[in-house]
């Protein structure tokens, strides 16, 4: 029987920014992204995407969801040059975003203009990858580096999925066992609007 208390929201009855609301603010605490892409004149860019996950660790993909941008005179189009260089370079790298970066990750949000490195508008460092052209962030401890495996259209959204390729990790936030020290490098999550931070992860009893 249906919660009486539950406010109910047909979905075929609710604008596109309504329903990014209700999924933004209720599928929560979402990792971050921070995607750095490369332009076929070799410009580099970084932005964060929280709508992100790990799609299979065998094989290994990850996917991130990237919308439209801000539209810009200099284009008639509203595509990100996250999604443009991925689709013409097929390769990115993901890198985490810890709490400390917080303020640089904002930096690299802010709708530039396709011809700024944002590298140096965030104050960032490309690190050079291993088995792609596109660098990692160097300040960034943990690093993946994929090749494009396919995209998903969803309306003005676009499902990009990569390939891991390599993975970077930092050797003061490695543990053995292939794991990393999350009360070490402070994964930063996105809310809605807001951000938190995972102060207090906890473990519960194995059967």
């Amino acid at each position: 029987m249906p919660n009486e208390k539950a406010i109910r929201f047909e979905a075929s009855q609710l604008e596109k920014k309504e329903m990014y609301k209700l999924m933004s603010g209720s599928v929560v605490p979402r990792p971050i992204a921070w995607v750095s892409s490369k332009s076929r004149e070799g410009i580099l860019n970084i932005a964060p995407f929280s709508f992100f996950t790990v799609a299979s660790p065998e094989p290994p993909i990850l996917a991130i969801s990237i919308g439209q941008g801000a539209y810009q005179e200099s284009r008639d189009t509203k595509t990100k040059d996250t999604l443009t260089n991925i689709l013409d370079l097929e390769e990115f790298v993901i890198n985490v975003v810890p709490e400390s970066l917080a303020n640089a990750m904002h930096e690299s949000s802010k709708p530039y203009h396709e011809q700024d490195d944002e590298f140096k508008k965030a104050g960032l460092t490309p690190q050079g990858s291993t088995t792609i052209e596109v660098p990692s962030v160097l300040e960034s401890p943990i690093a993946f580096e994929c090749k494009l495996e396919q995209t998903i259209q969803f309306g003005d959204n676009h499902m990009v999925f990569g390939r891991v390729k390599q993975v970077h990790v930092h050797e003061d936030i490695y543990l053995e066992g292939y794991k990393t020290d999350i009360n070490q490098w402070k994964p930063l999550a996105r809310l809605a609007g807001d951000y938190a931070s995972l102060s207090n992860p906890f473990t519960l009893p194995k059967e």
